[in-house]
């Protein structure tokens, strides 16, 4: 809901170039937008947009593939009717669309003012108070009312342009909501790029919008972020550091010859399809909380396609690695590349117990970021971490240190080296570390 909280309140109908006394009603390509008036007062005017999702239309729209939850069940249980999303940004752009881009015909003087404004969305995916990070710099007074574990009732207030408030929301709440119903290419880094002109190259968090408007596609990325002054972090020329990562993976999983393997913290799959070109490796087990994640997997995969030898090697489950899964034992090694980082740190215990005691693999392979090595980022500002949702990153010590309690309590030795380039000083980028479960 948008509200103008200045008289002449109704000016917002010339703005939005919608009559306050009608209901507006237009179809979209998965349900029903719907701009109406509840209150039309002179000191205050408040105009509604209501989307009507058609989860079943969505899924046919899309393809077990391509939608935004597609994987297993979630084609047909997600939050897509109730959630505010990319959806509800396309039918800001159907229904509001010249109020978008700033102009209007019958006032546009008043499009060009900055009016006391008011915005209510509900049902907002939030997580460490990502909402305020976001709209903050933008000017927003920001107020959020949680309504269930990763949503919250998000009210902004400020004095600013009609467009740059639509614009505002647009924009971010794919952002927030980190996942798009529709396919990303270089259309939307072209959108992007006009949508913030004049404040995403100054806001604070214009690497992390980049990235998950994109998708976190590099090739759309990497232009954009340089444009905006920023570096790729995770890189070590020539060769990307992600990629030195999992050939040192691999190499230690064909040292210890692992045939059955469990990629825990799976995300996108990356690793997951290295594993499955490499038919050595004969049952390969995905685990991921995100399901949105675990469908993107299965969509890099190409599960759907693959012939059923291939297919019958590799599962994806939904888990929390923080959580006892007994199905999850007995197998040669598992993987847990970049994820303790972005574990709380008061929850690492349950993944040590989950990992080292429950499923108890032969092998444990670790990898997590050097803190030490962060100084060699020119773009990285003293303190702070490589990653937004990483919730700590460890020097080599204190690595060493987790990792020698660990194999102690829990019967592993263990054995460290690095990833990427060698700093005398510094170190590697990358740590990683080779638990081995009985004696040497």
């Amino acid at each position: 809901m948008i509200t103008q909280a200045q008289a002449p309140a109704t000016d917002l109908g010339f703005l939005l170039g919608k009559h306050p006394d009608r209901v507006h009603r237009t179809e979209l390509a998965f349900g029903y937008a719907t701009v109406c008036f509840p209150q039309a007062d002179l000191d205050r005017c408040t105009a509604a947009l209501i989307i009507e999702v058609d989860p079943v239309g969505l899924v046919r729209r899309c393809g077990p593939s391509g939608s935004p939850d597609g994987f297993t069940l979630g084609q047909h249980v997600n939050d897509r009717p109730y959630a505010a999303s990319s959806l509800l940004s396309v039918a800001i752009s159907r229904t509001l669309g010249s109020a978008l881009h700033g102009s209007s015909r019958e006032r546009p003087e008043l499009a060009a003012a900055a009016l006391k404004l008011e915005l209510a969305v509900p049902a907002v995916r939030d997580t460490d108070s990502l909402a305020a990070r976001l709209f903050g710099p933008l000017g927003w007074a920001v107020d959020s009312t949680p309504v269930g574990p990763r949503h919250v009732d998000l009210h902004l207030t400020g004095t600013v342009r009609l467009a740059d408030a639509l614009t505002a929301v647009y924009v971010l709440l794919p952002v927030l909501d980190d996942a798009k119903h529709h396919y990303v290419g270089p259309a939307e880094a072209d959108k992007l790029m006009r949508a913030g002109e004049g404040w995403l190259a100054d806001h604070p968090e214009r690497e992390l919008i980049t990235r998950r408007y994109l998708r976190y596609r590099r090739q759309l990325t990497a232009p954009l972020l340089e444009r905006l002054g920023i570096g790729d972090e995770g890189e070590t020329p020539p060769t990307q550091l992600r990629e030195l990562r999992r050939r040192a993976v691999l190499a230690e999983l064909h040292a210890v010859g692992a045939r059955r393997v469990l990629d825990l913290g799976c995300g996108e799959g990356a690793l997951l399809a290295e594993l499955l070109r490499d038919t050595s490796f004969t049952e390969i087990v995905g685990i991921d909380t995100s399901v949105t994640s675990l469908d993107r997997a299965a969509r890099r995969l190409r599960l759907d396609e693959l012939p059923p030898a291939a297919r019958s090697r590799i599962t994806l489950r939904q888990s929390s690695l923080t959580y006892t899964d007994r199905e999850l034992a007995g197998y040669d090694a598992a993987v847990l590349s970049e994820v303790v980082e972005h574990v709380e740190p008061d929850r690492l215990t349950s993944l040590e117990q989950s990992v080292f005691a429950v499923a108890r693999p032969t092998t444990v392979v670790v990898t997590t970021p050097n803190r030490e090595y962060n100084a060699r980022y020119p773009n990285l500002a003293p303190g702070a971490l490589r990653h937004p949702d990483h919730r700590f990153e460890w020097t080599r010590a204190e690595f060493a240190s987790w990792a020698e309690r660990v194999g102690t309590i829990h019967g592993y030795r263990v054995r460290y080296t690095g990833v990427g380039d060698q700093d005398a000083a510094l170190g590697t980028p990358t740590q990683l570390a080779v638990f081995t479960r009985g004696s040497p």
